[in-house]
């Protein structure tokens, strides 16, 4: 109990929360890098999801090779990006790293979803004299935003506790304060920094939860 007494003390400094390598600045970097992931993640991954989604073609393919990257340890990947010219550009490494970590939920839950729409709505919208465009904003996408959220919301805690390997590469992030740690042989700042990342992830999770749960009607889920 001692060593998680003395992370609850080292957490509880104020010294430890101000200035650039300070808990509050390394949760900023922590934040930053997985909303700039996330984001990059779902511009690739989302619409190829629903154009396959919608057209019942190449998908299961598509999501199996996508699904071959969870195979590959991220690290492994990071560690490979930075011995090409791509380790030159500062974080670029662990952005390209932590998007293919983080695209595989997202095209899987996209493309389950759009394919999951009941098939009578589809034929309805279509009789109805609607484009395939039309069937995709107005029937399809509003049927599936909750399998497509969920794929966001996994994503998304994924990254945030795999975001840490950014401190591997000389990034920033809460990695930093354990990576310091072992530097300095401190168990306590070790313990501490995995406690943070352990607490935001949890936050994360519950945000997209409770927004799934009692958010807007298109994105709800019947439970949890």
């Amino acid at each position: 109990m001692s060593t998680l007494a003395d992370a609850w003390a080292w957490l509880t400094d104020p010294a430890h929360w101000s200035g650039d390598g300070g808990i509050a600045h390394r949760l900023t970097q922590h934040l930053v890098l997985t909303v700039v992931c996330l984001l990059i993640s779902c511009l690739i991954a989302l619409p190829v999801a629903v154009v396959l989604g919608h057209l019942g073609r190449g998908g299961a393919l598509a999501v199996n090779i996508s699904n071959v990257g969870r195979a590959v340890p991220t690290f492994a990947v990071l560690v490979l990006l930075l011995l090409t010219p791509l380790g030159r550009y500062g974080e670029g490494p662990t952005v390209v790293a932590l998007v293919l970590f983080a695209v595989p939920p997202l095209l899987t839950n996209a493309y389950v979803g759009i394919r999951g729409v009941e098939r009578d709505a589809v034929e309805a919208a279509r009789g109805m004299g609607m484009t395939g465009r039309q069937t995709v904003k107005g029937v399809e996408l509003p049927l599936a935003m909750p399998m497509i959220l969920t794929g966001v919301r996994i994503a998304a805690v994924q990254l945030v506790a795999t975001a840490t390997i950014a401190a591997l590469a000389g990034g920033g992030g809460l990695g930093r304060i354990i990576t310091a740690g072992f530097n300095l042989a401190s168990t306590p700042q070790v313990v501490a920094g995995a406690v943070l990342v352990a607490v935001l992830a949890l936050l994360v999770e519950a945000v997209f939860a409770l927004a799934q749960r009692f958010g807007p009607r298109w994105a709800r889920v019947s439970a949890a």
